[in-house]
């Protein structure tokens, strides 16, 4: 009974799993939504469906559905992408990071709350739902410059958000060990690039060898599980690792096409579990406890997105009527950011109620309601760039 009582859950959440995603395609909602409230349902905060030892799956398979995403989108930042689009990557990426936690920080500080502590939630603020946001990407079927700009900001974004997060939590904890946590960003982030280019300079040069010019699943199999188990017993992210492995790959990998067919074949189950106990994992509870600074916090990401995106693509020099776009489409926030708040917490932990409430409360609506505004977005972006052609046309 012990064997038989996971794999009928994990059987009973594929089939719940495929019939949301079939609901998504005749809704039009996101299937990230649809999964998370399915998830939502049957996990602990609705009716507790699912056995205990569901909790413990949870982290496992999301480092390895997340390096997956990581993969993906290094894949997009090709020498042809980076020529075309790496300016806006460049600049709204990085005053998005900029932008949100200024924003966050004075708006929180204006209305009464300690400093530090808003300074702190501005940092967090900063983190984006990679996995989320490339779900939708694939779901809308649209492939142009502005999804691969969105990618490649996704791709980017939490690098400089942690050097942020550090640099802040730095500021508000000065000690005799103040560079303690510029360190600890610098071995996250270094040690990941490192890692990045020791797996994908390999990878590049051995995927498609043994069937010519094309990569297998098992290939795909082991640099996934290598690269995510390697960036654990080193202590850096597997994001930045399976990006820059990924970037590697699709740069130097010259003998075939594309070198991720696989990985996108084979990632759909892991993603549909991840949605679905990430679902099971929030807190309700939070929601229930949201109180101004929590409810402030919301309102002035809003704010923060949709004013520095549009600075940023301002300064890339993006087409004016596209401009506003892109702040708004990057509002999904999860893991990087609870990862955020937990390290926080500890370090300050006359705070740690507070950032903990905050961002798990936050996490709940934007993993929520980000997902459909960013399909939205990039269908609304669609249809403008099809009626302007038709336009041209004429």
């Amino acid at each position: 009974m012990d064997q038989a009582l996971p794999l009928i859950t994990l059987g009973v959440l594929f089939l719940g799993g495929l019939a949301a995603e079939h609901f998504g395609r005749v809704t039009r909602l996101p299937r990230v939504t649809l999964l998370l409230m399915l998830g939502l349902v049957v996990g602990q905060s609705g009716f507790g469906l699912l056995p205990d030892q569901s909790a413990d799956w949870f982290e496992p398979i999301s480092v390895v559905a997340l390096t997956m995403v990581a993969f993906l989108l290094g894949a997009d930042l090709t020498r042809e992408n980076l020529t075309q689009h790496g300016r806006a990557i460049f600049f709204i990426s990085v005053m998005i990071v900029i932008g949100t936690t200024l924003t966050v920080w004075i708006g929180l500080s204006a209305l009464g709350l300690h400093p530090g502590l808003a300074l702190l939630l501005g940092a967090i603020a900063t983190a984006t739902a990679p996995a989320a946001i490339a779900d939708v990407i694939q779901q809308s079927g649209v492939r142009n410059g502005f999804t691969e700009t969105i990618s490649g900001i996704v791709a980017i974004d939490d690098v400089w958000g942690l050097i942020v997060f550090s640099l802040c939590l730095a500021a508000v904890n000065p000690s005799d060990d103040w560079s303690g946590p510029i360190l600890n960003a610098g071995h996250h982030i270094g040690g990941a690039l490192l890692l990045g280019v020791v797996i994908g300079g390999p990878a590049a040069y051995l995927s498609g060898r043994l069937k010519s010019g094309e990569p297998l699943q098992t290939e795909a199999f082991g640099i996934v599980f290598l690269t995510a188990g390697l960036a654990l017993w080193m202590d850096v992210s597997f994001l930045i690792a399976g990006m820059t492995a990924g970037a590697m790959i699709a740069n130097l990998a010259s003998h075939h096409e594309y070198a991720f067919n696989e990985i996108e074949q084979i990632e759909q189950p892991f993603m549909l579990l991840f949605f679905l106990l990430a679902g099971a994992s929030l807190e309700l509870d939070a929601l229930r406890a949201l109180g101004w600074v929590a409810a402030a916090y919301v309102g002035l990401r809003v704010l923060a997105r949709l004013a520095s995106g549009s600075i940023g693509a301002w300064l890339a020099g993006v087409p004016k009527e596209e401009r506003h776009l892109y702040g708004i489409a990057l509002l999904p926030q999860a893991g990087v950011a609870v990862g955020m708040a937990l390290v926080a917490a500890e370090t300050v932990p006359q705070w740690a109620a507070t950032i903990l409430t905050v961002t798990i409360a936050a996490t709940v609506v934007f993993e929520l309601f980000g997902p459909p505004i960013t399909l939205a977005i990039i269908r609304r972006q669609d249809r403008m760039v099809n009626e302007a052609r038709q336009q041209a046309g004429e």
